[in-house]
């Protein structure tokens, strides 16, 4: 069972209407009894860090996924600001985020680039796989995934970088830390690739 974690971010509809075209058991849900159940998480994200953070918050949902995550050791897939939340902080806002992968949250430094690309970074862009994992399976990295962000995830640790992308400069499109994953594409607006990552990650033994 795939628990898709109901904060109210606009993307869950799309992410649930794929897991049901897929027959993936899934559940969507804030409940803590429900999420407790499942085999494995999608934290979905559109919008601004500190707003998701504080969504989380309210919700009550902040410790418990600490615990389904740090001390039961649930797989969970975050998306876009759901994998920018799992850092440590960002520039975007002043909460903290998760912690549970060694990054922080930076923008898209177009300050640096020889022909500035417009921001935000929206469309679709091809991934260079800098590490094998099976949530890669199947995936054609030329046609790649379609973004929509301004910020990315920047990892202290290199291994735990699983796909880069360039957009005037690389950053980290996919990571995986143990059990945390995250990607900053949106695989719901990603057809057969996006397909092909909701189902790599209900399939396949992970971690």
């Amino acid at each position: 069972m795939i628990g898709i974690v109901d904060y109210g971010s606009g993307n869950i509809y799309a992410i649930a209407n794929i897991h049901k075209r897929l027959n993936i058991p899934h559940v969507l849900t804030s409940d803590a009894y429900e999420l407790s159940r499942a085999d494995k998480l999608i934290l979905p994200g559109v919008g601004a860090f500190d707003e998701t953070m504080t969504c989380l918050h309210q919700l009550g949902l902040k410790t418990l996924l600490d615990e389904l995550v740090l001390n039961k050791k649930v797989p969970i897939l975050g998306v876009c600001v759901g994998m920018q939340i799992m850092a440590n902080k960002s520039e975007e806002g002043q909460l903290d985020g998760f912690g549970w992968i060694d990054a922080n949250v930076e923008r898209l430094d177009i300050s640096k680039l020889s022909e500035k690309p417009h921001l935000p970074h929206l469309g679709w862009n091809s991934i260079q796989i800098k590490k094998e994992s099976k949530i890669l399976n199947h995936i054609n990295v030329h046609v790649g995934f379609y973004f929509l962000h301004t910020y990315h995830c920047a990892c202290n640790n290199e291994e735990d970088i699983l796909s880069i992308t360039n957009y005037g400069l690389d950053f980290t499109s996919s990571f995986q830390s143990n059990n945390v994953f995250g990607v900053q594409f949106h695989p719901e607006k990603s057809h057969s690739n996006g397909i092909e990552i909701f189902r790599n990650f209900a399939q396949n033994d992970l971690c």
